[in-house]
C-alpha cells in the first residue's frame, strides 16, 4: 500500500504572511498620512504668508489671519466628521511658518493657534486636551525648523492652551495640564503659574536629588575643616603653663 503524502501548512507560516501583509499596509498608510500632513503644512503656510503679504499690515493682521485659518481648519474637519486631531499639528505648524515667512510675530501666532485649536475643539465636542497638545507640538516643531525661540514658543503656546481650557472648565484645565506636562523642561513654570497647586506632584521629573547629593558632601567638607582647624584652636590654650607655677 503506497503511503500518501499530505501537505499541511504551519499556522506560524500563515501568521507570518498575515503579519507581513498588515505591516506593508500600515507602512503605506503611514506614508500617506505623512504626505497628507506635509500637504496641509504647505497649504496653510502659503495661505498665511500670501494673505499677510496682500494685506500689507503683517503686525496688525497676524492675529486675525491666524484665528481665521484655525476656524477654517476646524470647519473642514467638522464637515468631514473626522481629522481634527490629525490635522491640528500640521495647521499649527503651517501657521507659525507662514507668519515667519513674512517676518511676523511668531510668538503671538503661537499663542493664538493654541487658543483657537482648544476653543474650536470644545465647540465641536472633540478632545480639547489632545487637540491642545497637538497644537503645541506643531508650534514647537515649526519653531525648531525656522530657527526660532523654541522655549518661548513653547511657553506661550502652552499658556494659550491653558487659558482657553480655563474658559471651558476645571475638568478641561486638569486634562490639559496632564497632557502638556513634560513637553519642555523650561515651561513647567508656566503650568505652575496657570494651575495653582500643580507644583506639588505635577512634575515628577523635578526632584530634589541635587540637594540630597550635596548634603553628604557638605558634611564631609565640614568634618574635614573641623579636623584641620581643631589643633589650631587647641594650641593657644595654656592651662598647663599655669599649673607649672605652683
Amino acid at each position: 500500500m503506497a503511503s500518501e503524502y499530505v501537505e499541511t501548512r504551519s499556522p506560524s507560516a500563515e501568521l507570518g504572511k498575515a503579519g507581513a501583509a498588515v505591516k506593508q499596509g500600515i507602512i503605506s498608510s503611514l506614508k500617506s498620512i505623512n504626505e497628507i500632513e506635509a500637504e496641509i503644512v504647505t497649504l496653510v503656510r502659503n495661505t498665511v504668508s500670501d494673505t499677510l503679504k496682500t494685506t500689507g499690515a503683517v503686525a496688525g493682521e497676524t492675529v486675525t489671519v491666524t484665528a481665521d485659518v484655525m476656524k477654517g481648519a476646524i470647519a473642514a474637519t467638522e464637515e468631514v466628521g473626522t481629522g481634527l486631531i490629525l490635522s491640528t499639528k500640521s495647521v499649527a505648524k503651517g501657521v507659525i511658518m507662514g507668519v515667519s515667512d513674512v517676518s511676523g510675530d511668531v510668538i503671538t501666532a503661537a499663542r493664538q493657534v493654541a487658543q483657537g485649536a482648544v476653543n474650536g475643539a470644545s465647540d465641536i465636542g472633540a478632545d480639547v486636551a489632545l487637540v491642545g497638545r497637538r497644537a503645541v507640538d506643531g508650534a514647537i516643531e515649526a519653531a525648531k525648523e525656522i530657527g526660532g525661540n523654541v522655549e518661548e514658543v513653547a511657553k506661550v503656546s502652552i499658556g494659550g492652551a491653558i487659558s482657553a481650557a480655563s474658559s471651558i472648565g476645571n475638568t478641561a484645565v486638569t486634562a490639559m495640564k496632564e497632557m502638556l506636562v513634560g513637553i519642555v523642561g523650561g515651561v513647567k513654570e508656566v503650568l505652575s503659574a496657570a494651575l495653582p497647586g500643580s507644583s506639588k506632584g505635577a512634575f515628577p521629573e523635578k526632584t530634589e536629588t541635587p540637594k540630597q547629593e550635596g548634603e553628604p558632601r557638605h558634611e564631609r567638607e565640614a568634618a574635614a575643616m573641623t579636623e584641620e582647624t581643631a589643633p589650631e584652636h587647641e594650641e593657644p590654650r595654656a592651662p598647663a603653663r599655669k599649673r607649672t607655677r605652683k
